[in-house]
């Protein structure tokens, strides 16, 4: 019985697991049914294509009218390849006009451009402060200036005044006196000879009426030779550094001449750089470096062994780049006739011209007025060698052959620049020539009044 009783209950097991997993099987046929509906929006992907005729449409309404009876028959698409041929051209060139417009675009950055065409036209204002080559005038002294030429109007000026003591008249053989006279104050053959031919002139006029006269005369002539046409000093110079190379024989007084030239830029609150160019000579720089010191001013030395040129393009970089206002230059000073001296002096400008354009902006010639004839000697080597643009003139108040000064200026055409009539810093004139020959043809009763 038991047996049975088991038997029946696995088969009513194994019925009802079969019944129910045969119920089980059709519900889960609809599920693989739905996955399937799935890829139906795929086909949903073509609507883009729709889109290309949607792009006809700002062409007109026209091609949307055959795409109806399109769809009802298969072979209405087959006919409209030919005209959606003919409107695919008209989009290209509306394609084209895309990219026309396009070019347009960037004209408009074109006009922005003006503005930088117009940003250089500043630029050229920008170098014309001049503010730190002025240097303000020593104010004229005549007084001074008449105690520094003392002995040249104790000298050769003395005599010439004694041509006309006691002369009541003036006729022609005064005028060998006066043309023997010139020539001994150092005024050289060529100017004489000009100053005489002036008189010479007026006399044949019959405007010599006494030695007033003719004391007039010399000095009206005398001041139309120093009054050289030349720019003011400093006027080349746009920008700074101002760039001021001396030149000149042995003991004419270049490192004195530039010391007191710093004290004046240095007092007028400009920024000065010294630049010891005289390597040949360590007696020179050191000379500089002592003035540099006394007067409160950098001074620029090379290494030992250096050139000087390779030390004026380093001091002119340095005046530069820390922003100097004024660079004076020392050079070697040995004999004008020694030929390696000029071609230094020549490498030396260029130097400065390469560490700044435009430099040297002056080249002064120091000559001692106590040479006499041998300054216009000097004077004429170093023209030949270089640009020079004005003269320094020293020594004036210790020498009678201050004359020398009429012949340099007439024969060379070159501006006095400054003269030196005494050891301290305002000794250093700016040469004024109404001034100068003032104090020169100052006579006795005109000093004592």
């Amino acid at each position: 019985m038991p047996e049975v009783l088991y038997a029946l209950v696995a088969l009513v097991l194994v019925g009802g697991a079969v019944w129910y997993f045969f119920l089980r099987a059709k519900p889960s046929l609809p599920a693989p049914e739905e996955p399937e509906a799935l890829p139906k929006p795929k086909a949903a992907e073509p609507a883009p294509k729709a889109e290309a005729p949607a792009k006809t449409e700002k062409v007109e309404a026209e091609p949307a009218k055959p795409a109806e009876p399109a769809k009802p028959s298969e072979p209405a698409r087959v006919s409209q390849p030919s005209p959606k041929a003919e409107p695919v051209p008209a989009v290209e060139p509306a394609r084209a006009s895309v990219p026309a417009a396009a070019p347009r675009e960037p004209e408009p950055e074109v006009a922005p451009a003006r503005p930088s065409a117009t940003a250089p036209a500043p630029t050229p204002a920008a170098p014309a402060d001049t503010r730190a080559v002025t240097l303000p005038r020593v104010e004229g002294d005549v007084s001074a200036l008449k105690r520094g030429l003392a002995q040249t109007r104790g000298g050769w000026m003395q005599r010439l005044l004694g041509v006309f003591s006691g002369k009541k008249e003036i006729d022609a053989s005064i005028l060998e006196t006066i043309e023997e006279t010139l020539i001994t104050g150092d005024v050289g053959m060529a100017t004489t000879r000009r100053l005489v031919d002036g008189l010479q002139a007026r006399l044949e006029r019959k405007e010599l009426s006494d030695a007033d006269r003719v004391w007039d005369a010399l000095r009206e002539d005398s001041r139309a030779i120093l009054n050289v046409d030349a720019q003011p000093f400093g006027a080349t110079a746009t920008k700074t550094p101002f760039v001021v190379m001396l030149v000149g024989v042995n003991g004419a007084g270049k490192t004195t001449t530039i010391a007191k030239l710093a004290g004046r830029y240095k007092e007028a609150g400009r920024k000065v750089l010294l630049a010891a160019g005289d390597t040949f000579r360590a007696a020179a720089v050191q000379q500089l470096e002592m003035w540099g010191k006394r007067v409160g001013v950098d001074v620029h030395k090379g290494k030992d062994g250096a050139r000087p040129q390779t030390v004026m393009f380093e001091t002119v970089q340095r005046g530069v780049n820390e922003g100097y206002d004024v660079v004076l230059a020392d050079t070697a000073g040995r004999l004008q006739t020694k030929i390696p001296l000029m071609e230094e002096l020549r490498k030396i400008r260029e130097a400065a011209g390469k560490a700044c354009p435009g430099a040297p902006h002056e080249i002064l010639l120091v000559l001692d007025a106590t040479t006499g004839q041998n300054a216009i000697s000097q004077a004429r080597e170093f023209r030949e060698a270089l640009e020079l643009t004005g003269v320094v003139l020293t020594k004036l108040d210790g020498t009678a052959r201050g004359g020398v000064i009429l012949a340099v200026a007439d024969e060379f055409k070159l501006p006095v620049r400054f003269v030196g009539v005494g050891e301290k810093a305002d000794d250093l004139r700016d040469f004024v020539a109404a001034e100068f020959v003032e104090a020169l043809f100052t006579r006795a009763e005109e000093d004592a009044a």
